[in-house]
């Protein structure tokens, strides 16, 4: 149903709804109420993991951004993943940023809003030019180890004797505000850091600051926050209704205990709000049904009623996880119906994770030295990682013309 067109308070409004923190909103009150235009706002992904249902919470609000008007540049940090501690192979990067892309049009599609303003900018489509590079140069030259080390410590995978690449990232990221010529920059709240770095450094070497706005950090299934390394606490958008059940079943929700419920958050940041977009005069529904016999579905329109019923026990650890599941299995449906259609989308998915090799029966080892056919073999973790000879060639790339190379993917049409 059409939705009709909302005043810019309204819009203002919409933008900050659920938000953590906003760092500059007075940014956002130039663009919006002053000078009554679209929003600029970016949100960058790296492309490493295997996107779960966690990411419904970052495209929920990128989903209000655009009913809000505002143009929202979605980038595919392919040079980030790179750079993260070699979280993914550079030979890997390209496909998993193709992925994301069919994932994340899926996400906001199946939300119901216009895709319109939305474009898609892959990270190493600009960060290798001239420009850029000399921007980075100049950046360092303002930052120090210690500063970009902390910018980066709730983000970037700490490790001892971490490599120099993860001191670049969050500089990057700050970097990548002016050369997307956006007003603002979306994340979660575990990157304040890197947004508080963005706003002192960035005047340093001439260029304006923006707005910074973030999400609370919403807890995993089984309590903390969601890992795609960790299989219990998350659920993929391509898993099954069977496999979805069985995980809502295991999932961590003590009975009256509503803080560092995972499964309530998601209701209150993912499925509440989704209702909300989609219906014409914006009210949020989630039920969950009883068994027959056993009374009337219980259903909530915001996340306090549902937090005051679950305190009581009125709704059940097992009431609130049924409804959760019959939710979350309606909104992945269309998703999953998307990707059995689309033989490119299936034919990138085996590239960006290929599946791990299976075990195979131990043979005592053959010296035949390093130059014999089939030596230096890599081999493939389910993560899609690599081990064995060559596993470092594989990650960095021989030369920087192979490593471009390997990042040059075509650029689709949002």
């Amino acid at each position: 149903m059409a939705q009709r067109d909302l005043k810019p308070e309204e819009k203002l409004a919409l933008i900050k709804d659920q938000l953590q923190e906003v760092l500059h909103g007075d940014i956002l009150e130039q663009v919006i109420l002053k000078e009554q235009r679209p929003l600029v706002i970016y949100w960058g992904t790296a492309t490493t993991g295997r996107p779960h249902c966690g990411y419904f919470v970052p495209m929920m609000k990128i989903a209000h951004f655009l009913r809000a008007g505002c143009r929202v540049k979605i980038l595919l940090a392919d040079i980030h993943g790179f750079l993260d501690n070699l979280k993914a192979p550079i030979e890997l990067v390209k496909f998993r940023a193709e992925y994301y892309k069919f994932i994340i049009q899926a996400l906001l599609k199946t939300v119901g809003v216009s895709l319109e303003k939305l474009e898609f900018v892959l990270g190493s489509s600009y960060q290798l030019s001239a420009e850029y590079t000399m921007d980075l140069f100049r950046l360092s030259s303002v930052v120090t180890e210690h500063d970009a080390k902390k910018a980066g410590a709730e983000v970037v995978k700490q490790v001892d004797n971490a490599f120099l690449s993860g001191l670049l990232y969050p500089l990057m990221q700050a970097l990548d505000e002016q050369h997307l010529g956006v007003d603002a920059q979306f994340g979660g709240v575990d990157q304040r850091k890197i947004f508080a770095l963005a706003q002192e450094t960035l005047p340093k070497v001439g260029y304006k600051e923006r707005a910074h706005l973030m999400n609370p950090m919403v807890p995993g299934l089984a309590g903390g926050k969601m890992s795609a390394s960790d299989p219990d606490s998350k659920i993929d958008i391509l898993d099954t209704a069977e496999a979805v059940r069985k995980k809502l079943r295991k999932a961590y929700a003590a009975a009256g205990e509503t803080e560092g419920n995972g499964i309530i958050s998601f209701v209150e940041y993912v499925l509440l709000p989704i209702s909300s977009l989609r219906d014409p005069e914006g009210k949020g529904t989630f039920t969950c049904n009883r068994r027959e016999g056993e009374g009337e579905p219980l259903v909530y329109h915001d996340i306090e009623t549902l937090k005051a019923d679950y305190r009581s026990d009125k709704l059940t650890p097992q009431l609130l996880k049924s409804g959760a599941s019959d939710a979350l299995v309606a909104l992945l449906a269309p998703i999953q119906e998307e990707f059995q259609a689309s033989q490119e989308w299936q034919d990138i998915e085996k590239k960006a994770y290929p599946p791990a090799e299976p075990a195979k029966k131990k043979k005592q080892p053959k010296d035949k030295g390093t130059r014999h056919p089939g030596a230096g073999n890599l081999k493939a973790k389910a993560d899609g990682s690599v081990q064995g000879p060559g596993k470092e060639e594989a990650e960095v790339a021989k030369s920087a013309e192979e490593a471009i190379s390997k990042l040059n993917i075509e650029q689709q049409g949002s």
